[in-house]
């Protein structure tokens, strides 16, 4: 067969057995995925092409049971814009979705310990704006006029087997422009309302889910400490205290 007739040629899903569209290939290290079963994929995996079809097995059964950790989720805490991070701190665990009626779409639900880092990226963007003589010429105006863009991202970096980061926009970005007053040397954005705004959503963010990560950290720490054997002040008996330092016989605090 020639390549005009390889590339014609066609071709089955290697994991739901489904005919494949000639654009709808989705190509596997060792085989092919149809485009239906790729949307059922986590939005945050990005390594389809360097996958096994035994992977993409194992990680469509991992979705499939994550319905049911989607069902269960109780929001406590919402933070973000259009994409948002949702908090369910009494099970310990969080997702992200930017979808409005987000349990159908069967966001990653994570544990709080899954949590290894979370970073801040400003990226800023400049262009001069310039006027138009009557002969159509642009020059600079005087001083010039310039126009700044700010995209503020977060990277929520994880311990999953499906993918290591989780990175999304916060917003649409934050304009500045320079026209209508005089301007000197390096713009300072920290000045700006919306700017300002946007930076505090941000650390909001990576604030909550450092802070829970430390803290689901301590109380594994604490969990696997060694038991200290004390006397109780109230009963007198030799007791090992309970996790809220309490007497196992008469319920007495024995935390000093």
């Amino acid at each position: 067969m020639g390549l005009f007739g390889k590339l014609f040629e066609k071709k089955s899903c290697d994991i739901c057995g489904g005919e494949i569209g000639l654009l709808g290939n989705r190509k596997l290290e060792d085989g092919n995925l149809c485009k239906e079963c790729a949307k059922k994929l986590s939005p945050w995996f990005s390594d389809r092409r360097q996958s096994t079809v035994a992977q993409i097995r194992d990680q469509l059964d991992y979705r499939e049971a994550n319905r049911a950790e989607v069902e269960q989720f109780h929001v406590t805490r919402t933070l973000g814009l259009d994409t948002k991070v949702l908090l369910d701190e009494d099970a310990g665990k969080f997702l992200v979705t930017s979808a409005p009626r987000w349990k159908e779409a069967n966001p990653d639900v994570l544990d709080f310990s899954q949590v290894t880092g979370c970073d801040v990226d400003v990226e800023e963007s400049k262009s001069e704006e310039k006027r138009k003589l009557p002969d159509g010429k642009e020059v600079s105006y005087n001083p010039p006029h310039y126009h700044y863009s700010y995209e503020f991202w977060i990277a929520i970096h994880v311990n999953s087997p499906w993918f290591d980061k989780i990175r999304f926009r916060l917003g649409r970005d934050v304009e500045i422009d320079t026209a209508g007053a005089r301007f000197v040397g390096t713009l300072n954005p920290r000045t700006d309302r919306e700017y300002q705004e946007r930076e505090r959503m941000a650390n909001e963010i990576r604030t909550a889910l450092t802070q829970v990560r430390r803290q689901v950290r301590r109380e594994a720490e604490a969990a696997a400490a060694p038991k200290q054997v004390v006397t109780c002040p109230w009963c007198g008996a030799t007791t090992t205290p309970d996790e809220a330092g309490r007497c196992e016989f008469c319920g007495g605090s024995v935390r000093n």
